[in-house]
């Protein structure tokens, strides 16, 4: 398959995951107001589309950490939580400003894993979500690190996406990384490295091509957890896409059929129960 046989533009309902490295300032880890606007107004222009959107973001522990004044991202639980306390409420502030710029409402929601294995949270949920959607909101999710320890949690925001793609029934779920997409080996290190623009199956192949290292100060997820990801968002139903987000804007390229990046074709299984792979993988 080709990436223009998959007509993204004919979506309806689509999950962008953006993470911490993308949203801020290399140099600094300040956030970068710049490729924030620049996400708003493409996540906006989808909305003008007619499409469904739905944004998980991370950046709550790196945006209270600068706020606080810590110089590297901390290792223990409670300050994770104190900082994400902190950073979250202003990731939230400076998120609302700028959708409201384009006429757009924003609105929050933080999920722990327990919010996904019990089954009438879960329902609650979906509920609040397709609500969301109906009013024409554009839900912002993040894992809610200010309360989750080892055990509630999801573990990265790639994963989160893919099952809230899972669970709002998303056509197609983008991630935003630091790297174009999947290759044959790591590009860092090998420069005959060749990336993969299909996955129509995910095999044995696929994963043994995954890279546990992310080279990155404020994010969480390498490759492995993109696979994981995508294991998931395929097996519900939905398309994923890892691209680029260094240039925010590759997200209407994705629309227009003409990007960058690796596409994991959607292989829906009846017998696929997120919440059963919850528990079995993420414990």
């Amino acid at each position: 398959m080709k990436q223009t046989d998959f007509e993204f533009g004919k979506k309806k309902r689509v999950v962008v995951k953006i993470g911490s490295s993308s949203l801020n300032h290399e140099e600094t880890g300040n956030l970068n107001f710049t490729k924030l606007e620049h996400l708003v107004r493409e996540l906006c222009d989808l909305r003008n589309r007619g499409m469904d959107v739905c944004l998980v973001s991370s950046g709550a522990i790196a945006v209270g950490r600068q706020s606080i004044g810590l110089s590297e991202r901390p290792k223990d639980i409670s300050t994770k939580q104190a900082c994400a306390a902190v950073g979250q409420a202003r990731l939230m502030m400076t998120y609302q400003k700028l959708f409201a710029e384009y006429n757009q409402i924003a609105g929050q929601v933080l999920m722990t894993k327990n919010t996904m294995v019990n089954p009438v949270s879960r329902e609650n949920a979906k509920n609040t979500f397709e609500e969301l959607f109906r009013l024409g909101v554009i839900p912002i999710v993040n894992e809610n690190d200010t309360v989750s320890t080892y055990e509630m949690q999801f573990g990265d925001n790639d994963t989160l996406s893919a099952i809230v793609a899972s669970l709002v029934g998303a056509d197609i779920l983008i991630l935003l990384s630091d790297i174009d997409g999947l290759f044959t080996d790591d590009p860092h290190k090998n420069p005959d490295a060749k990336l993969i623009t299909v996955v129509e199956k995910m095999d044995a192949k696929v994963y043994e091509m995954a890279k546990g290292s992310t080279g990155s100060d404020v994010g969480t997820g390498g490759m492995a957890t993109k696979l994981t990801a995508a294991k998931i968002a395929t097996l519900s139903g939905a398309d994923m896409v890892i691209a680029n987000g260094k240039d925010v804007c590759i997200i209407h390229h994705i629309f227009d059929d003409s990007f960058t990046g690796t596409i994991f074709k959607a292989n829906k299984s009846e017998s696929f129960h997120i919440a059963d792979f919850i528990m079995e993988t993420i414990g």
